[in-house]
């Protein structure tokens, strides 16, 4: 029998939350693979939401089957204004890019001159070779976590937090970052993620580079180590 009530919590990084009812006793848990919405984005704290509820073993009731009411009852109008409506064909929809061509063109300057200061490095054997290859596996590693987390999101399965995709780009991830959010259409429009990305890509790039300066790296460019 389907139920209503208010979501009061949700986590929408771990892609779980509790809904509250007047026709249940307790706070009623559901993860968003239960939500039968059309937009998962949609689900937020004061949601009214109609569920059906599940017990199962000793885990405590769970809902299922959970819907926006809103939503739900809106719904039988627009679908009798679409078919009274003559049908037409519709332009296809335009969408803003969302990094402009100077940008993109800088990131790529960027890489590459990140590329040609450890190759630099390599070269004069101030590293050693396997620091390229290291460093372009963890970059492969890291789109590979990004398509985890953008699969996940399409399956509604739990999500890959925002702090560890941070974190494969401050350890030197960031280019396989990068092509990630542009190729897979992951994260690149939410602006808080974007700029917490670009803050660990200045915090590695100045560390590795402060790190290559002290090893003497750019010494025979005049730029001797302090120490």
């Amino acid at each position: 029998m389907k139920k209503q009530g208010t979501v009061i919590r949700w986590d929408s990084e771990r892609g779980f939350g509790f809904i509250r009812s007047p026709q249940t006793s307790a706070d009623i848990f559901f993860h968003i693979r239960d939500f039968r919405g059309a937009d998962p984005a949609a689900l937020r704290i004061g949601l009214a939401v109609t569920f059906e509820e599940l017990h199962v073993g000793g885990k405590g009731p769970r809902a299922v089957a959970v819907q926006d009411s809103s939503a739900r009852a809106a719904a039988p109008p627009a679908r009798a204004a679409r078919r009274s409506a003559p049908s037409r064909p519709q332009p296809p929809a335009r969408t803003a890019p969302t990094a402009s061509s100077a940008g993109t063109w800088l990131t790529l300057v960027l890489m590459t001159g990140y590329a040609a200061v450890l190759g630099w490095a390599v070269w004069l054997r101030h590293l050693p070779w396997w620091v390229l290859a290291a460093s372009l596996l963890l970059n492969m590693a890291t789109f590979f976590v990004y398509w985890l987390d953008k699969y996940a999101a399409q399956q509604r399965h739990w999500r890959t937090p925002e702090v560890h995709l941070h974190a494969w780009a401050l350890a030197g991830g960031w280019g396989g970052a990068w092509w990630a959010q542009r190729i897979l259409r992951h994260k690149i429009s939410k602006e808080s993620f974007m700029s917490q990305y670009w803050l660990a890509v200045i915090v590695h790039c100045a560390v590795v580079g402060v790190w290559l300066w002290q090893i003497g790296a750019f010494a025979a460019l005049g730029l001797h180590p302090l120490i």
